[in-house]
């Protein structure tokens, strides 16, 4: 009997691609269900994901798993071939300990400072910036932060390294430059070359659309109330 898998998601949310490119680094099919998450969550959302009511979900044989972070564990307990986290225990938990940072402090301010007004953006910028710093420390001369190949922190990372210069270009923020970050700016090149990564992405000018339309409107740049 076929497995079952299938994703919840929205095409312009880093937290959904993160899903996906896991998947397609495995080797997994799936079926992918994209949610109106701005306007319109279907039922089967609401029904997969009642605690948080946002995306991605991930339904495997009928059982759905919510938070971006926790299904690409599920993702690597279930699927062992391509492993995107190391086999060593010590490897493994500073993996998860830059993957939580990522989330929890680099998104945060990136987020606040592509959305700052201009009184307040020199010091949001400055912030981030030092969140871009620690986080490069963690590249150390490596390719990818899962060292030769794309893991655990490249994927939650995904934003800065596809979202972020998009958003950059939409407001005339600057936070990550090849000046400022030569090793970070790097990993942003050799992250969206990559093959699989770049059947994960959305279309760039599509993005750029999206993002300067709700840029316009007054919004947020990105559904950021409805994914994780």
């Amino acid at each position: 009997m076929a497995e079952e898998v299938k994703v919840f998601g929205a095409w312009g949310s880093p937290f959904s691609r993160r899903v996906e490119l896991a998947l397609q680094l495995k080797g997994v099919q799936y079926e992918y269900i994209e949610e109106d998450v701005l306007k319109n969550k279907s039922p089967l959302l609401l029904k997969y994901n009642p605690v948080h009511k946002k995306i991605p979900v991930l339904l495997h044989n009928g059982k759905p798993i919510a938070e971006s972070l926790v299904i690409l564990e599920y993702i690597e307990e279930t699927w062992k071939g391509n492993p995107i986290l190391p086999e060593d225990p010590y490897d493994k938990a500073m993996a998860r300990f830059w993957a939580n940072f990522v989330d929890e402090k680099c998104l945060p301010v990136l987020r606040k400072a592509g959305w700052s007004q201009e009184s307040e953006r020199e010091k949001v910028v400055e912030e981030a910036c030092e969140c871009l710093k620690t986080l490069e420390s963690a590249l150390r001369g490596k390719r990818f932060f899962g060292g030769d190949t794309v893991g655990m922190v490249d994927i939650a990372a995904n934003f800065i390294g596809y979202w972020l210069r998009v958003i950059q270009e939409a407001t005339g923020m600057e936070v990550l430059s090849a000046e400022k970050f030569p090793e970070l700016f790097k990993w942003t090149d050799e992250f969206v070359s990559c093959s699989i990564v770049k059947g994960s992405l959305p279309p760039r000018d599509k993005l750029l659309a999206f993002v300067k339309a709700r840029i316009a409107a007054g919004m947020d740049q990105a559904p950021t109330n409805a994914s994780k």
